[in-house]
């Protein structure tokens, strides 16, 4: 039996290596570390391979879903308990593990408070090794099966903002994942979701097996290189992850706007590379010419310190350090693997994606 005692150490491991692994989204660092150390200060959960838990489990995935750049984003400890309390009561079932939705700085530990506080373990089987922008993406196929009932619940926003929101919606994926993100813009920005019951056997057959624990081991190899300087920390994620450093230069121009609970827009750099996201980077392009898509992995990091920066932390002038790493090399989900899925995508950033994945 595989189980890793989760510490101090792990978490600020994942949340780093996790970040990467967003590829600009995933939510921040900072984020991350709060929830993180604060679960193993309360009880050390544990994180525990799939192959050890029983098929008939039943596990429920938790996610922070809106849009980082939120001014008024609020969602607190207690909302991410309370959003399982909800399911729970609603489905009338007991939750056995916790699956997170993606990789991201604080999607890589989103759970384990919650696992610390219901005394049950994490579950290394994330719907995904990376991040992405909608509900279904992270729902591991879910929206196939006619049948399935979909359960959401979403939490967050503050009651001295009047901005404070608690939903329940059951329904097909496509539906109650619309129905959450509609929350996250009335709860200010963000919300804490727990959603979709599946049991251990389907998460095994769909979901990215062993991604959290490589976010840690990146997050371990990116901590043990900074003490020589950004550029072994770079060296060492491109090497981890077998992936490539394209460029380095100065962010020229930036664009970001928040739209129905998503940041999209666009940086340019210096030498004419542009990069587009929605939430998470979607396209990278030089002068016309397609250089990564979606799922790739499309990462920025500090040139200076080599530690990752997410979409809604860019800024103009800033100089970063540009990686990509294709998405044959990435853990994915089901949900990576579904051309139908892509569209939004496409229309969000307005560039052709799909005919560059399938």
């Amino acid at each position: 039996m595989s189980k890793i005692k989760l510490t101090s150490e792990i978490v600020e491991a994942a949340v780093l290596g996790g970040c990467v692994l967003g590829g600009g989204g995933g939510g921040s660092m900072h984020e991350g570390k709060k929830i993180g150390m604060l679960a193993v200060d309360l009880s050390s959960p544990e994180l525990v391979d799939i192959e050890d838990i029983n098929e008939n489990a039943i596990l429920i995935n938790v996610a922070a879903v809106g849009a980082p750049s939120a001014k008024n984003a609020y969602a607190e400890p207690v909302h991410y308990m309370k959003a399982i309390e909800l399911v729970q009561k609603v489905a009338d079932i007991k939750i056995e593990g916790i699956i997170s939705n993606e990789a991201g700085g604080l999607a890589t530990v989103n759970g384990w408070l919650q696992a610390a506080m219901l005394g049950i373990p994490v579950i290394d089987a994330p719907c995904n090794g990376r991040a992405h922008p909608t509900g279904i993406m992270g729902a591991m196929g879910l929206h196939k099966n006619k049948d399935y009932n979909a359960i959401q619940a979403a939490v967050g926003g503050t009651k001295e903002r009047t901005t404070y929101t608690e939903v329940v919606a059951i329904g097909s994926i496509e539906k109650s994942s619309a129905i959450v993100r509609t929350a996250a813009v009335q709860a200010g920005g963000l919300v804490a979701v727990a959603r979709n019951p599946v049991s251990c056997q389907y998460a095994k057959e769909n979901a990215a097996l062993g991604a959290i624990k490589q976010a840690i081991y990146l997050g371990k190899k990116m901590i043990e290189a900074k003490e020589k300087g950004a550029k072994e920390v770079i060296n060492t994620v491109c090497d981890f992850l077998d992936g490539e450093l394209i460029t380095t230069a100065v962010i020229k121009n930036l664009h970001l706007k928040s739209v129905g609970g998503f940041d999209v827009g666009n940086l340019i750099l210096e030498n004419d590379f542009e990069i587009t996201f929605w939430n998470e980077y979607m396209t990278l392009e030089k002068k016309g010419e397609r250089i990564a898509t979606f799922p790739d992995l499309i990462m920025t990091l500090n040139a200076e310190t080599g530690m990752p920066v997410t979409s809604a932390e860019v800024e103009i002038g800033q100089r970063i350090a540009l990686v990509k790493v294709k998405k044959e090399k990435l853990k994915l989900g089901r949900g990576m693997k579904d051309p139908e899925l892509f569209k939004v995508c496409e229309d969000a950033v307005g560039k052709k994606i799909i005919e560059y994945v399938f």
